[in-house]
């Protein structure tokens, strides 16, 4: 057993779709697709393309009708469960509930009058599918940025118990929370204040991060904080460019802090005691390792100094 940094904090549990999610069972990677939803053919192919890469959960845009509609076929044709991402119209929420998706990411607050809210919450129930709360920094409700001054950790999650309060009205707690921001010490400290108040499921991850160089760092720095103070039960790393991108990085995350088992590369930087071209075979170790399901852990390293003791605990040692 890998040694765990920190206990997870303890929730409720859920299910989108046949896979658990909260604290009792692993962290699940989640992404999202950009294709035209309305174009079936390639929003499936790459659905597809992301559960290869190890993708657990898949959101897909809802912009209108003709995109609920294509939930239907969409649904039949993947193995991975399917959240509806909705916004304002709860007539599209209502035709994604009818098309089977598995979960919805919709916030209440900004769906209309409460009869609507009670129209999809009642359609949830009687499908069992949880609904996602994403509060967004960018997307503030006026009187809040007013209140605080401006986007502050305390509006985003008085937005968040907001959106809350309105399903627990309606006795519905079948519920996943998101609190984004691209600024990273504002998620964490929006995450770190509501884990005191809800013990609801949280989906974490920096939102608009920005492109695979700068987004790669941004999220493994806001995540991996998250993750190691106990907080988070999915994850989705948001990159600017193909979603294909961000799964590595989820897992890479993810298995740094012992929570997910894949294989592992351990090379040494390199230094003037190396003779050999150390940094080409560890490249080529990593791309085969890519490829490869089990957990098996490969040194890749040039010197005598620390290369043994730090390849002792490997499963393949590879010396210059």
């Amino acid at each position: 057993m890998k040694d765990q940094l920190i206990q997870r904090r303890k929730t409720k549990t859920i299910y989108v779709g046949n896979v658990p999610i909260g604290s009792g069972y692993p962290i699940v990677i989640q992404s999202m697709t950009n294709t035209d939803t309305r174009n079936i053919n390639k929003t499936v192919e790459q659905i597809k393309a992301l559960e290869n890469h190890g993708c657990q959960i898949v959101r897909v845009a809802v912009p209108d009708e003709k995109a609920a509609e294509a939930l239907k076929n969409i649904k039949k044709l993947i193995k991975v469960p399917l959240i509806a991402d909705i916004h304002f119209n709860y007539k599209l929420a209502l035709e994604a509930i009818k098309n089977d998706v598995d979960g919805l990411r919709v916030n209440p607050g900004n769906i209309g009058s409460n009869n609507k809210v009670q129209e999809i919450v009642k359609a949830c129930k009687e499908k069992n599918i949880p609904i996602r709360i994403g509060v967004n920094a960018g997307s503030l409700e006026k009187e809040l940025l007013e209140k605080y001054k401006g986007v502050t950790h305390e509006a985003i999650v008085e937005s968040a118990l907001k959106h809350i309060n309105i399903l627990e009205k309606l006795n519905y707690d079948n519920i996943k929370i998101s609190l984004k921001a691209s600024n990273v010490v504002l998620t964490l400290k929006s995450y770190q204040l509501l884990a005191e108040k809800v013990d609801y499921p949280f989906h974490i991850g920096i939102t608009e991060a920005g492109t695979v160089k700068s987004g790669v760092i941004k999220s493994a720095v806001g995540i991996g904080a998250l993750l190691a103070i106990g907080l988070g039960d999915t994850i989705r790393v948001s990159l600017t460019g193909s979603p294909l991108e961000e799964i590595p990085v989820a897992k890479g995350i993810l298995q740094s802090l012992n929570l997910y088992d894949a294989p592992e590369l351990i090379s040494c930087p390199t230094c003037g005691r190396c003779d050999i071209n150390l940094t080409e075979i560890a490249l080529k170790v990593e791309e085969i390792l890519h490829n490869l399901k089990k957990p098996v852990k490969v040194a890749v390293m040039g010197c005598v100094v620390n290369g043994p003791g730090e390849a002792k605990d490997a499963d393949i040692g590879i010396a210059g």
